[in-house]
C-alpha cells in the first residue's frame, strides 16, 4: 500500500430524523389526541488514533466523503425514532486535522486511542405530542430534523519515532535502515531512491526503538524545493537525528559543505528540530582504502562522528548502544 501522508477529505455528521404528526386512532376513540413520536438524533462524527496504522491509506482506504448515518423518524403511538449510529474514523498516531478552507487546526491524533468528538449529529425533530399543551390539545404539525454538520478538512501525517534519518539523497539512510532494522526499504545507487517515509524497529537488549528513513534534503528544502517541506515536518515527531554524512567520495571540505546544507535547512525549518540531539554518521567508509580522518570535521562543526560500513556491520553495535543510551536519558 502507497503511503499517504497529506489527504483531503469531506466529512458529514448525522441528520436528525423528522418527528412525526400522527393521532391517536382506536375503534373506540376516534378522536384521540396527538402521538407522533420525536425523530431520533444523527450519527456523531469522531476520529480515533491507532499506532498500528502507519499511513492514512490505512484509514480512508481511498474513500474521500464520510458520511454518519440520520437518526430514524419519529413514529406514531409516540414511538422515539432510533438514533442514527456513530461514526468512528481511524487514523495513524500522529495526524492532524485541518480545516481545508481556512487551515486552522481543529484536531490533533497523539496517542493511542485517543478520540477526538469532530462533528456533533443533528438532533432530531419534535412529533406533534411533545407540543400539545392545556391550550393546543390538537397541534398539527412537527419539526424537522436539525441537520448534520459538514466540514472538508485536510489530514496531514507526522510519523513518531525514536530516531529521524537525514541527510543529503544517497547517503545511506536505506541502506542502515535495513541493516539494523526489520524494515526493507527500496534501495539504489542514485539520489531519491526513497521517495517516501519508512519505519524500522531496532532490537537490543530486548528493547526496541523505532527509526524513520526521511526522503534526502535538497538546499531550499523549507522552501519546498525537491521533495520539499512536505516530508520536513516527519523530523518534528523524531526525538533524535541520526544525520549521515557519504564521505565515499571528496574531501573533508566536501564532507563539511554536505552536513551544513542538510543542518541549514532543519534549522531554517525551525519548531522544536534545531535542539534535538543529533549524532553524525560517516558512512560507506568500506569504499575508502584508509580510514577517514574526522579531525577537520570535528573542528569545523564540532560533531565527532561515527565511522559506519552498513553493509559490512561495522561500527554498528557502538552507534545503536549510544542510540538507546540517548533514547533512555531523553
Amino acid at each position: 500500500m502507497a503511503f499517504l501522508d497529506e489527504a483531503v477529505i469531506t466529512l458529514q455528521s448525522g441528520n436528525g430524523g423528522p418527528g412525526c404528526m400522527s393521532f391517536r386512532r382506536e375503534r373506540y376513540l376516534p378522536r384521540g389526541g396527538p402521538d407522533g413520536g420525536d425523530g431520533g438524533k444523527g450519527g456523531d462524527l469522531l476520529l480515533v488514533g491507532r499506532s498500528r496504522l502507519t499511513t492514512l491509506e490505512d484509514g480512508i482506504r481511498g474513500t474521500r466523503r464520510f458520511l454518519a448515518k440520520n437518526g430514524a423518524p419519529g413514529g406514531p403511538n409516540k414511538c422515539h425514532g432510533k438514533n442514527g449510529p456513530d461514526l468512528t474514523l481511524e487514523l495513524p498516531v500522529g495526524t492532524m486535522v485541518r480545516d481545508a478552507e481556512r487551515g486552522h487546526l481543529l484536531a490533533e491524533l497523539m496517542t493511542e486511542d485517543e478520540s477526538v468528538l469532530l462533528l456533533k449529529g443533528g438532533k432530531g425533530g419534535r412529533g406533534n405530542w411533545s407540543f400539545r399543551s392545556s391550550v393546543r390539545r390538537a397541534p398539527r404539525h412537527a419539526q424537522k430534523g436539525v441537520p448534520g454538520e459538514l466540514r472538508k478538512v485536510r489530514l496531514e501525517l507526522k510519523l513518531l519515532a525514536d530516531v529521524g534519518l537525514v541527510g543529503l539523497p544517497n547517503a545511506g539512510k536505506s541502506t542502515l535502515l535495513t541493516s539494523i532494522t526489520r524494515a526493507a526499504p527500496k534501495i539504489g545507487h542514485y539520489p531519491f531512491t526513497t521517495l517516501q517515509p519508512r519505519i524500522g524497529v531496532i532490537e537490543h537488549d530486548f528493547e526496541t526503538m523505532t527509526m524513520a528513513d526521511l526522503p534526502g534534503l535538497l538546499e531550499g528544502a523549507h522552501e519546498g524545493r525537491g521533495l520539499g517541506d512536505r516530508f520536513l515536518r516527519h523530523i518534528e515527531r523524531t526525538r533524535i537525528l541520526l544525520h549521515l554524512v557519504d564521505v565515499s567520495e571528496g574531501e573533508p571540505e566536501s564532507w563539511i559543505e554536505a552536513y551544513r546544507t542538510v543542518r541549514h535547512e532543519l534549522e531554517n525549518y525551525g519548531g522544536s528540530i534545531p535542539g534535538k540531539p543529533e549524532f553524525v554518521v560517516f558512512t560507506k567508509t568500506d569504499l575508502l582504502l584508509e580510514t577517514p580522518s574526522t579531525e577537520e570535521f570535528r573542528s569545523a562543526t564540532g560533531r565527532s562522528p561515527f565511522l559506519i560500513s552498513a553493509p559490512e556491520g561495522d561500527g554498528l553495535e557502538s552507534l545503536i548502544g549510544e542510540l538507546f543510551k540517548t533514547s533512555a536519558a531523553g
